[in-house]
């Protein structure tokens, strides 16, 4: 693990140094941040362009694919790819397979809407944990947007239950060839529902207090890592995002408590956003005694991304593997780009969830 400087600890992290990740050799600490790009079948069958694009991308220490639903009950949108069934794992072994011939390391990304699904495309009403729909919020359906629903609160038992599908899909995508998972514990998803203040207001084990709020999260970890290993276990969180209306209370003692849980677990790495102020964030990497992967998105602006100075400044801060998620979708050459300080391309936005291979397969490598 990398010192930090607010400790008074030198660093001397690079990020093109080679990192050793739980026992999966990285050439270097470039990692390719989870970004929804819904490309695959209505089936929800993973694709020979979506092999293409992240083989583009393999040159980065790891790939985290975009969110992978584990059940029909937790697709985020239409046109994501699941690992639900036999099938779906099966359509994934093209993606890992294209990925490690072109010398790379792959992560699937588990992600449970939750509460942000919706029926028109998956023909059931969403699962939360309170009764609870998310406030002025659109989310995407398979006739366009719509308006999030009121969810069905899971029960307890449903929780515990609900909790074991993260697992389930962990099992499949193994098979499939994936070199681990990432639970998506970030940005409003399911886990991330039963963290927050807002949309988690249970009254039995699963709420209430913080030790309750992070039972999901720590539940959905450890059966995870009991199905795979947890060396091959990473978790995605982002303290105080509120995205998806799903605003978090508390928020150091809220994710202290949680990465305390984690910890030992002792899992591959988590996952942060730097959503959050400076000073949480070096309160949560004290708390966090294994691997960590920050992605510095510092800015409001939706165009904005990480880039070499800011990736070299949470390295200072005590990271050991930095994600980049915007810089990735025009630059698949962006370990290349970051060595060689060559300028980094433009992405259309219009595309960024299309469909087809324009905007998706059709971004080169620099040019000399």
């Amino acid at each position: 693990m990398a010192g930090f400087s607010v400790l008074g600890v030198t660093t001397t992290n690079s990020l093109l140094q080679p990192y050793d990740l739980a026992g999966l050799r990285l050439p270097n600490r470039v990692v390719m941040a989870p970004m929804s790009r819904v490309r695959s079948t209505p089936e929800g069958l993973a694709t020979a362009s979506m092999a293409a694009y992240f083989a583009q991308r393999a040159t980065a220490g790891l790939i985290i694919t975009d969110g992978i639903q584990p059940s029909r009950q937790g697709q985020a949108n239409p046109n994501s790819a699941g690992l639900a069934d036999q099938a779906q794992a099966d359509s994934w072994k093209q993606v890992t397979s294209a990925v490690h011939v072109n010398g790379g390391r792959i992560f699937g990304q588990i992600m449970h809407a939750g509460r942000v699904g919706h029926s028109d495309h998956t023909g059931i009403q969403p699962v939360g944990p309170s009764a609870v729909a998310a406030r002025n919020t659109t989310v995407f359906t398979s006739t366009g947007p719509q308006p999030a629903q009121v969810p069905r609160a899971l029960s307890t038992t449903e929780a515990g239950q609900e909790a074991l599908v993260y697992a389930s899909a962990a099992t499949r995508a193994m098979d499939a060839g994936f070199d681990g998972v990432e639970l998506h514990g970030a940005n409003g998803y399911l886990i991330g529902q039963f963290l927050s203040s807002s949309a988690n207001q249970r009254t039995d084990r699963y709420g209430g207090s913080v030790s309750g709020r992070i039972r999901f999260a720590v539940e959905a970890a450890a059966a995870t890592a009991d199905a795979v290993g947890a060396h091959r276990v990473g978790i995605r969180l982002s303290p105080g995002a509120g995205i998806w209306d799903a605003v978090d209370e508390d928020v150091p003692q809220l994710y202290g408590a949680l990465l305390g849980e984690l910890a030992k677990l002792d899992l591959a790495y988590v996952h942060l956003t730097t959503a959050t102020d400076e000073e949480t964030l070096l309160g949560l990497r004290r708390a966090w005694p294994g691997t960590l992967i920050v992605n510095p998105i510092r800015s409001a602006d939706p165009a904005a991304r990480a880039d070499r100075a800011a990736a070299d400044h949470w390295l200072g801060l005590g990271a050991d593997l930095i994600s980049f998620a915007r810089a990735y979708l025009a630059n698949p050459d962006l370990v290349e780009r970051l060595r060689a300080g060559l300028p980094l391309a433009h992405a259309d936005q219009e595309t960024f969830y299309a469909g087809g291979d324009q905007g998706y397969l059709t971004y080169p490598a620099y040019q000399y």
